[in-house]
């Protein structure tokens, strides 16, 4: 079998399981409409899927179905990383457009972790090497962000795991002030936010992407005090941060609901 045989019968497998997971249970004529493959190929690629214990038929109905074994396709693939492929367009674009480096950030474990990053790409960037980088939650705006913005039993879950971790006792108070005051002034802005304080020389600001109600990450813009004044890049910068990461909790919203239905998760939107 030539290369390009292979790479066309791998496309048209992979068509076939699709089609059989999605109609829960097709006969192999139906299989070929949905694809538009020969029913010939059709018949010879779902018996190589038997054989590999990804679909089985069922001899009653003449029906093929995807079996149990088939889940482990997917056993590697963390919602996480779902919301990183969403995102990574709309990132990109938005690093192009302001110039100055743009991260993907999530939470885990106290901390978050930067998923993406654009510093590889920005003229402006100071720093490389970032993405797998864990950041302290309190101290950057992706952190503020996330727990200005999630909804009661997050933001208490996270701030419950923070007082063990760092001995912290109520009121947290901050560089910058007290962490109840500067959560409210996140909600104000729309974004949270950080000044010149965690990495002198520069400021961020950052906005959650949502998903089933929830922040899934957040999307960072990182910018030098010496080029731009913080008032000036909220004002500059801010509308566009929120627009994307609104743009892509629409899509992962979208991608969420069944075909041909529409809707709004809980909680998005609360980063506008």
């Amino acid at each position: 079998m030539s290369g390009f045989e292979a790479v066309r019968s791998l496309r048209r497998g992979l068509q076939i399981l699709q089609a059989v997971n999605q109609g829960d249970g097709l006969k192999a004529a139906e299989v070929a409409r949905a694809t538009g493959i020969p029913r010939p190929t059709v018949y010879r690629l779902l018996e190589t899927l038997e054989a590999m214990h990804f679909v089985i038929r069922d001899h009653s109905s003449d029906n093929w179905r995807v079996t149990l074994h088939a889940k482990s396709l997917s056993s590697g693939f963390r919602d996480e990383d779902g919301v990183v492929q969403a995102a990574l367009p709309a990132m990109t674009r938005l690093g192009r457009d302001i110039r100055w480096p743009v991260d993907l950030v999530t939470y885990r474990n106290y901390r978050m972790h930067i998923r993406e990053s654009t510093h590889y790409t920005s003229p402006y960037s100071i720093d490389q090497g970032m993405v797998g980088l864990a950041l302290p939650m309190l101290e950057v705006s992706s952190g503020r962000a996330y727990l200005a913005f999630s909804g009661d039993a997050e933001r208490e879950h996270a701030l419950a795991g923070l007082r063990d971790e760092l001995g912290l006792t109520d009121p947290i108070i901050l560089p910058e002030g007290p962490l109840d005051a500067l959560l409210e002034q996140t909600r104000q802005l729309g974004v949270g936010f950080r000044r010149d304080h965690f990495r002198q020389g520069t400021c961020s600001m950052s906005s959650p992407i949502f998903h089933d109600g929830q922040i899934a990450a957040c999307l960072t813009i990182i910018w030098t005090t010496s080029a731009m004044k913080f008032d000036k890049a909220i004002e500059v910068y801010r509308d566009k941060l929120i627009g994307v990461t609104q743009e892509v909790s629409a899509e992962l919203r979208a991608l969420a609901l069944p075909e041909g239905r529409t809707g709004q998760s809980a909680g998005q939107g609360a980063g506008a």
